[in-house]
C-alpha cells in the first residue's frame, strides 16, 4: 500500500504565507488606526507613487522678482551671547492692553518668555518659566475660560532626536498680576512637538490634540478635559515623526477634526475625522514616496477663499544630514480642499530649507500671499535667502520675491499689526544649530512700511 502523504507541511507553508502578511497588517493597523483596506491602499500608494504629486514636484524654480523693500528689521527681546535657538513664537496681546506682544519658546535657554510691547514702543522680555527642556510650540489661548490668556506648551525634553520618554504637555495658567502657574498635564511620554486646543468631544470645554515626534517611537493622542486640570488620554496613532497637529473643522460638519503632519520615515498627512463625540477615524490624504522629503510644517487656511480649509505644506527639514544641507526637492505646496475629504496637490515653489508657511494678504490686494522661512540653506552663499514672499496674482499663481539673507537659519514666522498702522508686520525666530554663524538673529520684528510708501 502507498503511504498517504502528510498535508502538514503544506498547511504550515500556507499558514506562513497568510500569517505573516496578516501580522504585518494587524501591526500597521494598530500603529496607524487604519483599516486593513486602508493599509493595503497606503502600501500600494507608497510603492507606486500614487497621489504623491510627483508629477509636478520637480517644476522649475520660480524666477526671482524684485526684492521686497518695504520691511524693516528690528531685533527685539533680550540680547544674546550664545547661539539662539528659538523653536517657536506667537504674536499675541498677552496682557490685553491693545499692544501686540510675542510669546517665545527658547530651546537654548529651556524657557518660555514674554516679549511685552511697552506703550513707548519699546519691548521688554520677561521669563515666564525656565524649567521646560526644549519647548517646541506654544499656543496662546484662554484655556480655562476665565477671561485671560494662558499658554499651552509642547515640551520635547531634548531638541535633538532621542527615544527616551522625556516629553510633556504643560499649561502656564495666567493669574492675577500676569503671573503664570505651571500645570503639567502629561509627562514621561515620547517627545512632544505640538499641542493644540479645541472642543474635541462637544462638551463645551477645551481638549488637546498632541503630536509626539519621539524618534522612532512617536505617538498622536488627544487629551480629554475632565475638569479641575485632570485629563484622560486617548491614543490615535503610534507612528514616529508627528510634526504638527492642527485642530479645525476640515469637513465642515460642525465638529473639530485633527490634521496631522508626519515626518521621519513616513512623510504623510492624515486627517482624523471626528464623529462629534471624540471618536476619530483616520484618513491618509497625502503620502510622499520620497523617504527624505523632509516635511517641516503645515498651516490651515482658506487659501483660495472658496469657503473651506486648505493645507499649506512645506518640506525643508534637513536634520537627517550632518551637516544639514538643503535638498533639491525642498519647497512649498498647497493641498487644495475639493470637498468630501479630497485634496489636490499643487507645487507652489522650490525653496531650500522651507519652514513655517504663513498665508497673509501682506500687500492688501484681496488675495492671500505666502511668507516662507528657510532654516537649512547654503548659508555660505550670500544669495541664499532666509525669508521670501510668494506673491499671489489673484489667480493662485505665485511670484517669488526675496526679503532677506540675514539673519540666517530662520525657523518660525508669525504676523500681526505691531504698530497700529493697519499693515501686517512679521516676527521671526532663529534656530542656529549648525554653522556658519556669521549672520545671527534671535527674535526679529519686521515692520511693514508699505503704508508710508503709499502715502508718498
Amino acid at each position: 500500500m502507498k503511504k498517504k502523504r502528510s498535508i502538514k507541511p503544506a498547511l504550515f507553508i500556507i499558514l506562513i504565507l497568510i500569517g505573516i502578511p496578516l501580522a504585518v497588517l494587524t501591526y500597521q493597523s494598530y500603529r496607524t488606526g487604519m483599516t486593513y483596506k486602508q493599509i493595503i491602499t497606503r502600501m500600494f500608494s507608497r510603492a507606486t507613487g500614487h497621489k504623491t504629486g510627483l508629477e509636478d514636484m520637480y517644476a522649475a524654480a520660480l524666477p526671482k522678482g524684485e526684492k521686497v523693500d518695504f520691511l524693516t528689521a528690528r531685533p527685539i527681546g533680550a540680547e544674546f551671547t550664545e547661539l539662539p535657538q528659538i523653536s517657536h513664537l506667537q504674536a499675541a496681546d498677552l496682557d490685553r492692553d491693545g499692544l501686540l506682544d510675542v510669546v517665545v519658546c527658547d530651546a537654548q535657554k529651556n524657557q518660555v518668555s514674554w516679549i511685552r510691547q511697552l506703550p513707548t514702543g519699546g519691548f521688554l522680555e520677561t521669563v515666564l518659566n525656565d524649567d521646560l527642556i526644549a519647548p517646541a510650540h506654544v499656543q496662546v489661548i484662554d484655556f480655562d475660560r476665565d477671561g485671560d490668556l494662558d499658554l499651552i506648551v509642547a515640551v520635547l525634553g531634548m531638541l535633538f532626536p532621542n527615544n527616551d520618554r522625556i516629553g510633556s504637555v504643560v499649561i502656564l495658567e495666567q493669574t492675577d498680576g500676569h503671573k503664570f502657574v505651571k500645570h503639567t498635564l502629561i509627562e514621561q511620554v515620547a517627545r512632544v512637538s505640538d499641542v493644540r486646543a479645541g472642543d474635541l468631544d462637544g462638551d463645551k470645554d477645551l481638549d488637546l490634540a498632541v503630536a509626539q515626534f519621539g524618534y522612532d517611537d512617536g505617538e498622536t493622542r488627544w487629551l480629554e478635559n475632565l475638569g479641575d486640570w485632570k485629563f484622560e488620554s486617548h491614543i490615535l496613532q503610534t507612528l514616529s515623526g508627528p510634526v504638527n497637529c492642527e485642530v479645525v473643522d476640515i469637513d465642515n460638519d460642525g465638529d473639530l477634526d485633527i490634521v496631522l503632519l508626519i515626518s521621519q520615515e513616513w512623510e504623510e498627512i492624515y486627517i482624523f475625522i471626528n464623529d462629534g463625540q471624540g471618536r476619530f477615524s483616520p484618513k491618509l490624504i497625502y503620502g510622499s514616496t520620497n523617504d527624505d522629503f523632509g516635511s517641516s510644517g503645515i498651516t490651515l487656511s482658506d487659501f483660495d477663499r472658496d469657503g473651506d480649509q486648505d493645507i499649506i505644506y512645506t518640506n525643508g527639514d534637513a536634520f537627517d544630514y550632518i551637516p544639514p544641507r538643503p535638498r533639491p526637492w525642498h519647497g512649498v505646496q498647497w493641498l487644495e480642499n475639493l470637498g468630501d475629504l479630497e485634496f489636490k496637490f499643487h507645487r507652489i515653489a522650490d525653496y531650500a530649507g522651507a519652514f513655517s508657511p504663513r498665508p497673509l494678504d501682506i500687500d492688501q490686494d484681496g488675495d492671500l500671499d505666502l511668507i516662507v522661512a528657510s532654516s537649512f540653506n547654503l548659508w555660505e552663499k550670500p544669495e541664499a535667502q532666509s525669508l521670501i514672499l510668494l506673491e499671489n496674482d489673484g489667480q493662485m499663481r505665485f511670484s517669488r520675491r526675496d526679503i532677506t539673507n540675514t539673519p540666517t537659519h530662520i525657523l518660525v514666522v508669525d504676523s500681526g499689526d505691531f504698530n497700529g498702522d493697519g499693515q501686517i508686520d512679521l516676527v521671526t525666530g532663529g534656530m542656529h544649530t549648525f554653522p556658519p554663524h556669521d549672520r545671527l538673529g534671535r527674535v526679529v520684528l519686521w515692520l511693514n512700511g508699505r503704508g508710508l510708501q503709499d502715502k508718498r
